[in-house]
Order: C-alpha cells, then structure tokens, then sequence
C-alpha cells in the first residue's frame, strides 16, 4: 500500500539522498553521552524516522531503550516525518513510540500536555500532521492555540519552555513555504512576551540557537544523525538565565 500514499516519496528521497547523509550510530553515541551525564531531563523533538514505518521506529526504539529505562525523564514529541501517512499501521506505531518514550507518563491523544520536571514547566505541543505529497507543512491548530493562551495567562512560577518539532521562528516564510509551520502567530507573541521563555523544537537539520541576552528564545538541536551534535542547556536560577552549548558527539 506505500506505493499509493507519500511513503514512495520518502523511501525514494532516503535511497538516493538520505541515507548517505545520516548516521544513525550518532544516535547510540547521544544515547550513551545523556546516559553519562545524567541530566535532569532529555529532549527528544521529534524525525525519528524518515516515513513512519513501523520497522523504522522498532530500530530505533531499540537504541533509546536504555535511555528510556534510566532514571533520566525523556520528552517526546512525533515530527512530521514520524507523523508522514495516515495508514493504521503507521500511526499506531507513532502513538506506541510517543506512551513508551514518555514512560507512558501521556498518549498521543494526550497532547498537548504540561509536563513538570523539577522545577521547569515544559509545555509539550504536538504541530506534526500528515500533509500532501510534496509539502511537510506543520499547524498549531486553534484548539492548540487557545490552548497555549490559557497555559500563559496564568502566573509564572518557574521557566516555561516550549517543546515542539516544528521552529516557530520563520526568517523565509516564502521560500520555505513547502517546509514551514502555519498558525503559530499567537505562540511568537507570547514568546515576545516572556510568557514562554524558550521554544525547543527540531524540523531544521542544521542546529542554531536564537536567544536574547538571558538566553530566551528558541533554540533548534538540528539533526544528530546529520550534525553529530546535541544541545545542552543549563538554567540557572540565580541569575534567571539559560545557557546553552553545541556537544559533539564525533570526537
């Protein structure tokens, strides 16, 4: 049946293109870096496959599963690559990856979520639909919207970030437009606002981080099977600031 959906596209544009760009043993080495350090949480925003299928998100299941075993609490959330087709079998498999990695803490239908870890308020936000053949646009839905609004008007006790897969801050909304995210207009200004300190978020293979002097704002880990990096971010409270560093994972 992949020969009548957009998973054609997808095996097509791994055969002749993906798969010589990815490596998926940097995946194992950021397993084996967050299971070292032990931070207080890890992030995961999303692409663990590249058409959804469900052999794709066994294999790598398997390489997260000591990480999700540990003591270490795991975030989720399905990118538009895990989210590619809305055939049964595909979409079962996403929901089972999003209850296990999250240690069944929440199922997809959950979503949206907050999810308090210490003292952090992560809001976890699903924008990961399937959509046409040749686009993979994302959408903050208005029930998502209205939502976030409600999570915001009210008082902030502690840093609130925002975890989604698609990046909410868009420099080439043209150019972009086959790649881009569609009804996030109220979330940028929430973030302008300070309502939402930071926006983690994934979708953007090359890693950036685009944050104000007290390291508000968004930040994007890119691709660790691409880059061979990840994020580490540090708060500190003394001086209501965030930090961030760019760990390679190749040396």
């Amino acid at each position: 049946m992949a020969y009548f959906d957009k998973r054609w596209v997808g095996v097509f544009n791994y055969r002749f293109r993906r798969r010589f760009r990815h490596d998926l043993s940097l995946l194992e080495r950021a397993v084996e870096y967050i299971l070292d350090v032990k931070p207080d949480a890890a992030v995961c925003t999303g692409d663990l496959t590249s058409t959804g299928q469900p052999g794709e998100f066994a294999r790598c299941l398997a390489i997260l599963e000591p990480l999700q075993k540990s003591n270490i609490p795991l975030l989720y959330l399905p990118g538009n690559h895990d989210c590619y087709v809305k055939r049964p079998k595909c979409v079962r498999a996403m929901q089972q990856a999003v209850e296990y990695l999250n240690g069944g803490d929440y199922s997809f239908d959950c979503l949206p979520k907050v999810r308090k870890i210490g003292e952090v308020e992560f809001l976890m936000l699903n924008t990961s639909r399937p959509s046409n053949l040749l686009c993979s646009w994302g959408f903050v839905s208005s029930a998502d919207s209205a939502w976030v609004r409600q999570i915001c008007a009210q008082e902030k006790s502690c840093p609130r970030i925002l975890v989604t897969h698609y990046p909410m801050l868009e420099d080439h909304p043209i150019l972009r437009m086959r790649h881009r995210l569609f009804g996030q207009q109220d979330i940028l200004e929430l973030m302008r606002k300070k309502s939402i300190d930071l926006t983690l978020c994934g979708h953007v293979h090359k890693p950036y981080c685009r944050v104000d002097n007290s390291g508000r704002g968004e930040n994007c880990a890119g691709s660790v099977t691409r880059n061979g990096v990840i994020s580490s971010i540090e708060y500190d409270p003394a001086a209501d600031s965030f930090s961030f560093e760019s760990v390679d994972l190749t040396k």
